[in-house]
């Protein structure tokens, strides 16, 4: 599932987004999200999240092969979002005063990113 939300401003947080726009999820999916998601467990979904290491103690073997997992699809993510900020203008400052264009150039982006992939694998 591919899901997009509108554009904002970088100094707000993930989870105060998320809980704003409620996003539904198809059944049965499962969401693997990072640390800025702390606390985010929407229902019907399955929430993947790396775990802590407690103060004073130390993650336990299977604790830590759990993480390396959920951090190896996390890094696809994060490349993902690294190759639409390839498109400066999406990571830059956006000057613009019309109404809704900062979502379509964040759409624009992606599809750019979306080309580039599908012609490298072809």
């Amino acid at each position: 599932m591919n899901y997009l939300s509108q554009t904002y401003e970088g100094k707000r947080h993930d989870k105060k987004i998320a809980d704003e726009e409620n996003p539904t999820y198809p059944e049965d999916i499962g969401v693997y999200q990072d640390t800025g998601f702390q606390g985010y467990a929407p229902d019907g979904v399955q929430t993947f999240q790396p775990q802590k290491k407690p103060k004073g103690e130390e993650l336990t073997p299977e604790q830590k092969e759990r993480n390396r997992l959920i951090s190896s699809i996390r890094i696809v993510i994060e490349h993902i979002i690294a190759g639409i900020k390839r498109c400066r203008i999406v990571k830059d400052i956006f000057r613009n005063t019309k109404e809704q264009y900062d979502d379509l150039v964040m759409e624009i982006a992606c599809g750019l990113h979306n080309f580039r992939v599908h012609c490298r694998v072809s």
